[in-house]
C-alpha cells in the first residue's frame, strides 16, 4: 500500500505503540527480481511490519543516470505493494531516506550484503534510538544493472 509521510507516521506510532517492530529498507527496485524477493521476505521477517522506502524517478537518475528508471515510480510502487510482505510503501525525492528514517524511527534498518553499516543512511539515527541495523546477504548473480546489461540474457540461478 502507497503511503503518504503523515500517514505512515501515524500508522507507524500506532503500531509501536502496540509493541510492533518496524523494519525499513529502501532502494530504487527498478526492476524487480529474484535477489529483492529474498532480500524483502527477509527484512519483513525481522519484525512485525515493513516498510520500503522508494526512490522517485528524479532521485533514481540523479543516483543511476537519465536512462533510469526503465519502469516509472508509480509503477515501481504498484509492483512493491502486490507482495504480501511489504505493509508500505513511501516515495522519496532525496537521493537517500534519511530524512524518512528520521521521521519514521524504525526498529531495524536493513540493507543488502554490499554494504557496511557505516555506509548505511540513517544508520546512527536507528541506532542511537534503541533500533538494530542489519545487513542481509546479497544473492549473487541477480542485479538490475546486470539485467538491464545482459537484457535478460545469461541470468540463472546459482
Amino acid at each position: 500500500m502507497l503511503f503518504k509521510i503523515k500517514t505512515l507516521i501515524e500508522r507507524v506510532e500506532r503500531l509501536k505503540s502496540d509493541n510492533n517492530k518496524i523494519v525499513f529498507t529502501n532502494g530504487c527496485f527498478d526492476i524487480l527480481h529474484r535477489g529483492h524477493f529474498d532480500y524483502l521476505r527477509q527484512s519483513k521477517s525481522l519484525g512485525n511490519f515493513l516498510i520500503v522506502g522508494l526512490n522517485s524517478d528524479d532521485s533514481v537518475r540523479s543516483l543511476k543516470g537519465n536512462d533510469r528508471p526503465i519502469n516509472n515510480q508509480n509503477i515501481r510502487a504498484e509492483n512493491l505493494s502486490k507482495l504480501d510482505y511489504i505493509d508500505a510503501v513511501i516515495i522519496f525525492n532525496e537521493e537517500t531516506p534519511e530524512k524518512l528514517i528520521n521521521l519514521l524511527l524504525p526498529d531495524i534498518l536493513t540493507k543488502g550484503g554490499d554494504y557496511k553499516i557505516n555506509q548505511i543512511v540513517g544508520s546512527d539515527t536507528v541506532i542511537n534510538n534503541g533500533g538494530k541495523v542489519k545487513i542481509l546477504p546479497h544473492i549473487k548473480g541477480y542485479s538490475t544493472t546486470a539485467i538491464i546489461n545482459n537484457q535478460g540474457k545469461g541470468l540463472t540461478e546459482e
